[in-house]
């Protein structure tokens, strides 16, 4: 607990204030688990005579493990920045980041029916869509998390400045749109509702200007 919640000792309208390392902890510990699962999704080939054939079937779990790994790890990224700038954690912040960990649980499900569709290459659309989905459910709770937290200022450290918090949320809300297209498009066109899920990659783990700024200015 931190120093302001013990000291004074009074229940928030969402509960008393807490110290939000254990969150974080938490949340990797449940994160890493999600990611090692997606391994375990790669099943070999049963026909070792044809190993390499085998191998090389099985490229739609190769390409939904690669873009489900890469996304949660940007989802790893991000809720560290975010709990960077988070002071304390209120019973709200507990319950949104539960059901966001709850939804990244489920992503290796969500991954493995992606896998399948492509290898049987039957209801692509809807395990693009089902895959998207689940992105897009994350993205919308970070959203809900970080308006949750701007709006409570006892909430955020008090090194963020009103540029920095602006500029996380605006790649959040940026997530939103694009997860969404990609989505919408999957369930015209899977390869390229993967391709446009799959390029968000790259963009998103650019630093954040307005919060690389602000941490800079903190340094000095």
């Amino acid at each position: 607990m931190t120093e302001r919640a013990r000291g004074s000792g009074a229940a928030t309208p969402f509960g008393m204030e807490r110290d939000p390392a254990r969150v974080v902890a938490f949340s990797d510990a449940v994160i890493a688990i999600a990611v090692t699962l997606l391994v375990l999704e790669i099943r070999p080939p049963e026909d070792s005579r044809h190993l390499f054939h085998g191998l090389v079937t099985l490229w739609p779990s190769y390409l939904a493990y690669i873009v489900t790994f890469m996304l949660i790890g940007q989802i790893w990224a991000n809720h560290h920045i975010m709990f960077d700038q988070i002071r304390v954690a209120d019973r709200a912040v507990l319950f949104l980041n539960t059901v966001l960990l709850m939804d990244i649980a489920f992503l290796p499900f969500a991954a493995s029916v992606l896998a399948t569709a492509l290898r049987d290459g039957h209801g692509e659309r809807t395990a693009v869509v089902l895959h998207g989905i689940v992105f897009e459910v994350a993205a919308v709770l970070f959203n809900i998390i970080w308006e949750y937290v701007r709006r409570h200022e006892r909430l955020r450290v008090s090194t963020l400045d009103a540029a920095g918090a602006r500029a996380i949320a605006r790649r959040f809300r940026l997530a939103l749109t694009w997860i969404a297209a990609g989505t919408l498009l999957g369930a015209v066109v899977p390869a390229l509702g993967v391709a446009v899920i799959a390029a968000f990659i790259p963009f998103y783990w650019l630093p954040i200007r307005g919060e690389t700024a602000r941490a800079r200015r903190a340094a000095s």
